[in-house]
């Protein structure tokens, strides 16, 4: 509404400059007199993030000529650079997304599959719905549920909000959902694209058109208690599953996670390569079963920080690596003899 008279409409009109998605408000509005105004808004980019054109997604506009005023402060920034080894993870997701509206990661812990959705999220100018699908998450947490007294005040739960605003829904574990949940999202993620609210009057929440689902989760193996292998109905709404793996494992070392390890660190080359040659070996044997936990990049960073302020690397590991593998003993000793077998 403005002094003149009442609005008309409002509207967005896409914008590419340099390949980038720009965003166009356009508002017009009627006066007293008749005449019409039209006045346009400055543009705003779909993503400002530095690392757009490190990736081959520019062709993937996932929400063309939509901005997410209302929500904005749910998409990230500053996400590091996610590397892998000729994998192409980031465009494979952005594609799926773009065609399926959904798809499903799977590795083990530390491969970095929490860190890509942020990134993805980043780079498509995306709000990031989280949910953590732990035993205790019920559907009401998902779903929403009336707070205080009487059927006066209804709280909406992340899928609700992710509904009506749109984004990523990124369902964490979701391995370890519980069945009554799954019901729950089978419509939503099906041709249906709706939630019936039966907490709510059975209000029908239809999915937004720029709403987008990702799940991830770990091997439904021992040591990640909890996990179980996914409800069929439930699998069979992911079109594409994408499978992440260390880069560094046993006798290979990846030359960039070493530049990683490097850049987060300023350790030296020499260094760098000796901390990952310790985290290959005990991923190998992580996925050999003879290790309860193959470390992360993000871990042998932290070992390598530790390392770069002056602490001995066979004492920094005491605090980093081999306290976080396990607090068995005998768990803690296998892995003391790796560090010994590289820093002699």
């Amino acid at each position: 509404m403005t002094k003149e008279g009442k609005s008309l409409g409002y509207g967005h009109q896409g914008l590419k400059e340099h390949g980038v998605g720009k965003v166009e408000e356009v508002r017009s509005s009627q006066g007293r007199n008749g005449r019409i105004t039209v006045r346009l808004q400055k543009q705003r980019a779909i993503t400002t993030s530095p690392l757009y054109y490190n990736y081959d997604i520019q062709k993937y506009d996932l929400h063309p000529n939509y901005h997410f005023d209302d929500c904005a402060d749910k998409i990230p920034s500053g996400v590091p650079e996610y590397i892998d080894a000729g994998n192409q993870y980031v465009e494979r997701i952005v594609r799926a997304m773009y065609h399926f509206k959904q798809c499903a990661l799977i590795g083990p812990s530390g491969t970095g599959k929490t860190h890509i959705i942020y990134l993805i999220a980043e780079l498509t100018g995306l709000p990031v719905w989280e949910v953590s699908c732990g035993l205790q998450t019920s559907s009401y947490d998902l779903i929403g549920r009336f707070v205080g007294l009487g059927k006066d005040n209804w709280i909406d739960g992340q899928v609700t909000l992710w509904l009506r605003h749109g984004g990523i829904l990124y369902l964490d574990e979701a391995n370890m959902m519980k069945q009554d949940v799954a019901t729950r999202l089978n419509p939503i993620l099906d041709t249906r694209g709706h939630l019936v609210l039966t907490e709510k009057d059975n209000e029908i929440i239809t999915r937004h058109k720029y709403a987008y689902c990702i799940i991830a989760m770990n091997p439904a193996t021992a040591e990640f208690a909890g996990a179980k292998k996914l409800n069929a109905a439930f699998r069979r709404r992911m079109a594409v599953w994408v499978n992440f793996a260390y880069q560094s494992i046993g006798e290979k070392i990846a030359a960039r996670e070493a530049e990683l390890v490097m850049k987060r660190s300023n350790v030296d080359e020499d260094t760098a390569y000796k901390l990952l040659r310790v985290g290959a070996e005990m991923r190998r044997q992580y996925l050999a079963g003879d290790l309860p936990y193959g470390p992360s990049p993000g871990d042998i960073i932290n070992w390598a920080v530790l390392c770069h302020d002056g602490v001995d690397p066979k004492k920094a590991a005491e605090e980093t690596l081999i306290a976080l593998t396990s607090d068995n003993n005998e768990v803690q000793e296998d892995v003391r003899r790796i560090v010994e077998s590289v820093f002699r």
